[in-house]
């Protein structure tokens, strides 16, 4: 991605507090960039910029329907009404794309950082190697969430040769990065979270989630062996994660009736980001006093046991009879996308099911589940193979995980592995259909982007 300069000096000017002799220099590409620790670090706080990740992937996915055309029609932003219905026009010219935008933003800041600190001679090592540890994660945090949206999922029969994404890993403004291959662009991804286990800190910030540990580091390796299918390496990263933190959140505990009843502070988050607020009709919590155009699938709504703490927890229902989301794990509106121990207990059990474990993948998710059912009333189903262990999951997963942007990577994968999940929205008597492994799973590059880098555009 070609960025402008004037991006280097509102980085610098952030940092350094914009002096008029900072000011007077010229803008190009060796322009002065934060040099000490402070400032460099001042960088990876940013967490409007640094823990962010895209929302298209929330809009696309099948956990909501919009009951009233009205409400459609009614929709702000152009984009989003194209992603709810999968239209093969996603953009239809619009500029300014935040889930492309935003993101390698975050991969600029980590890149200043992790040069910042190769050109430095600081004699605080153990410093120097933390930052260079978090700006390790951070790209690669983003590289993956550009790469889930903008690539095919990924399959090792043709992971050579299908195309990933741009891998910018310097901070120049005046090159262009063509699209690597999927597969370089998950060695990069995998190599800089490698680097960054030993660099990170064994202990969660769980006061400042916005800040990676490692355990954090061995969630998100967890996450990403899972999307490409190796099943083995996800249940390693998951093991080593736990082995750290392995944390949950009694939901007894918690108040069935507020409207964040699990705060940006909490004892599952092991590293925080948050949605774009691009695409906030569709995506941001509601209350019964707020009726949200849309409504939590009915599928999901009644999927919640009488005795399950989730759908209490989970949704609030408005004037309107709709269901919205509430906020969790955020005290902020747009959804929570980060890394928690509840997704890594589901990592696990799933890896355990797929390699027949059965009565181990039961003994996990019960771990999780006896958190969120009420005292004593959690009774793990009878299941006797590896594909009903399997089932049982994903069917957890899909109701744990709600609203995490984590359901359309899953529909991706499986329908991969020959799932073969359908999806269809109804609007105004007009049904729309996603048939598995449609091309509209991958969303374009942006015009704009592809206007000023000349990369290859996606085929929709």
């Amino acid at each position: 991605m070609k960025l402008r300069n004037y991006i280097l000096l509102m980085v610098c000017c952030a940092v350094m507090g914009c002096q008029k002799d900072f000011l007077d220099k010229k803008p190009d590409s060796s322009i002065v960039v934060p040099k000490t620790l402070n400032e460099l670090q001042a960088l990876l706080e940013n967490h409007s910029i640094m823990n962010l990740t895209g929302g298209l992937a929330q809009v696309s996915a099948d956990e909501y329907t919009i009951p009233l055309a009205a409400s459609y029609k009614a929709l702000r932003d152009q984009t989003v009404r194209n992603a709810c219905i999968w239209n093969k026009d996603l953009f239809m010219g619009q500029t300014g794309i935040q889930d492309w935008n935003s993101i390698y933003k975050m991969v600029f800041y980590a890149n200043n950082v992790l040069k910042g600190i190769e050109e430095g001679a600081f004699t605080d090592k153990k410093a120097a190697g933390y930052l260079t540890g978090w700006a390790l994660f951070s790209r690669s945090y983003a590289f993956f969430n550009l790469v889930s949206n903008f690539s095919p999922v990924y399959n090792a029969a043709n992971a050579e040769t299908a195309l990933g994404i741009p891998l910018r890993t310097d901070p120049g403004v005046d090159y262009i990065a063509k699209r690597a291959t999927i597969s370089d662009t998950f060695r990069l991804i995998l190599s800089d979270l490698n680097r960054s286990l030993p660099l990170l800190p064994k202990e969660v910030a769980t006061a400042n989630p916005n800040r990676p540990s490692r355990p954090a580091a061995f969630a998100l390796l967890a996450r990403v062996y899972l999307y490409m299918g190796s099943y083995e390496a996800a249940e390693t990263a998951a093991d080593s994660c736990l082995s750290l933190y392995d944390r949950l959140i009694d939901f007894n505990n918690l108040s069935l009736t507020s409207a964040i009843p699990i705060g940006y502070v909490n004892e599952e988050t092991l590293f925080f980001s948050a949605q774009v607020p691009t695409y906030a009709d569709l995506t941001n919590p509601g209350s019964s006093a707020i009726a949200r155009v849309y409504t939590v699938a009915e599928d999901i709504v009644s999927s919640y046991a009488a005795d399950d703490l989730r759908s209490k927890l989970f949704f609030s229902k408005a004037s309107n009879g709709n269901f919205n989301i509430k906020r969790r794990y955020t005290a902020g509106n747009t959804p929570f996308t980060g890394l928690a121990t509840n997704e890594v207990y589901l990592i696990k059990a799933e890896c355990l099911a797929r390699r027949n474990e059965v009565s181990a993948s039961r003994s996990y998710l019960k771990v999780l589940l006896e958190t969120r059912f009420m005292p004593g009333t959690y009774v793990s189903p009878a299941i006797s193979t590896g594909t009903e262990a399997l089932q049982l999951v994903l069917a957890e997963r899909r109701k744990e995980l709600l609203w995490r942007g984590l359901r359309w990577y899953d529909l991706k994968r499986l329908n991969r592995d020959g799932a073969g999940i359908t999806l269809n929205r109804t609007i105004d008597g007009a049904t729309y259909t996603l048939p598995p492994n449609d091309p509209r799973y991958v969303f374009p590059i942006p015009d704009d982007e592809i206007l000023m880098s000349g990369i290859d555009q996606n085929v929709r």
